[in-house]
Parts: C-alpha cells; sequence; structure tokens
C-alpha cells in the first residue's frame, strides 16, 4: 500500500508539472496574441491612413482664386489667372461671412463649385521679418552709430511721422533702407530699435 501511495503521489505532481507547463505555455502565447493583435491595429491605423492620402491624391485639383464680388448668399464673382472671371456657385458648407472681395478661394475642377477659404497670400520673407512682440529698447542703447541712426530716422521714421512734409515738396516716400555689413556691427539691434520707434512697421533689411 506505500508504493501505491507513492505511485499516485509522483503520477499527481506528474500531472501538476504538466498542468504547470500548459498554463505557462497558454500565458505566452497570450502575450504574443496581444502583442500581434496591438501591431494588427498599428498596422491597420496606418493602412487606413495611407488610404486616404492616396485617395487625396487621386482628386483632382482646384482651381486657386480671388473673390472680386460677392453676388447674393449663393454666388460670388471669382478671378481665376489666366481663364479669367467667372460667376460660381458657393458649396452650402462655406460661411458666406468669411468671404469678402479680394480673398483666396478654391474652386472645384469639374464643377468650379467654390469649396474652400484660403488664407491670405504672403511672401515667406515678408512673414520672417515680422516682429512677435515690439522690444522695449530705443536708440540711446546704442552706441558708435550716431550718423547710420540719423540716416534711418530721415529715411524710415520722417515719412511715418510727418508724411506731409514729402507731399508739400512732391516727393515719394523712401520705400526702405538696406543695411549692410560683418556680423557683430549692429544691423539687428538697429531694426529692434527702428521697430520700438515705428510701431506700424516698415522693415529694415
Amino acid at each position: 500500500m506505500v508504493a501505491a501511495a507513492e505511485a499516485g503521489e509522483g503520477l499527481k505532481q506528474y500531472y501538476q508539472q504538466h498542468i504547470h507547463d500548459a498554463q505557462l505555455h497558454v500565458r505566452q502565447k497570450t502575450h504574443n496574441l496581444n502583442r500581434l493583435q496591438a501591431q494588427r491595429n498599428d498596422l491597420n491605423s496606418k493602412v487606413r491612413l495611407l488610404k486616404e492620402e492616396l485617395q487625396l491624391l487621386q482628386e483632382p485639383g482646384s482651381y486657386v482664386g480671388e473673390v472680386v464680388k460677392v453676388m447674393g448668399k449663393s454666388k460670388v464673382l471669382v478671378k481665376v489667372h489666366p481663364e479669367g472671371k467667372y460667376v460660381v456657385d458657393i458649396d452650402k458648407n462655406i460661411d458666406i461671412t468669411k468671404i469678402t472681395p479680394s480673398t483666396r478661394v478654391a474652386l472645384k475642377n469639374d464643377s468650379y463649385v467654390l469649396h474652400l477659404v484660403l488664407p491670405s497670400k504672403v511672401d515667406p520673407l515678408v512673414n520672417l521679418m515680422k516682429v512677435e512682440k515690439v522690444p522695449d529698447s530705443t536708440y540711446d542703447m546704442i552706441g558708435g552709430l550716431d550718423q547710420q541712426i540719423k540716416e534711418i530716422k530721415e529715411v524710415i521714421e520722417l515719412p511715418i511721422k510727418h508724411p506731409e512734409l514729402f507731399e508739400s515738396l512732391g516727393i515719394a516716400q523712401p520705400k526702405g533702407v538696406l543695411l549692410y555689413g560683418p556680423p557683430g556691427t549692429g544691423k539687428t539691434l538697429l531694426a529692434r530699435e527702428n521697430t520700438y520707434h515705428c510701431p506700424r512697421g516698415r522693415a529694415l533689411t
């Protein structure tokens, strides 16, 4: 009976070990399954985005035009280069209040329906010269450039502050000045001071 008990205990341990190994194997497979499902979901998302991008690329391009005149609530007169001027319909999803003369718009290639209001066209170089915050500084902080400061004031500030002087003399106002020289000679500093004194904005190049 002792031998039978020992055999039964050994068989029990054998099956317990097999059950433990099987459970460990199941956990590993479950972990791999979860990992593969996550990869599948990620790949499906990428495929969906690529399909949407491909669909957009396959769509015909739009004509870019400029609004000349708003004609009621559903039509506008648009100038398209080099084709000419057209009276076109406005897509129902477009807010008519955002459409004013000189607004850049996109027209569908096939129907010429106005379907998109575009941002104003701005030269990238102009954007680079914009100042987000007017610097709190003055010409008094610059030394050794008195002659240059005087010339900048005459060319840049005088036409803004006293345009009547140019009108009375019958001469055109200067468009700007060109600052040149090696790095570290004060060009950027002069431009900043000019921004402080002329917030209406004339660019120094």
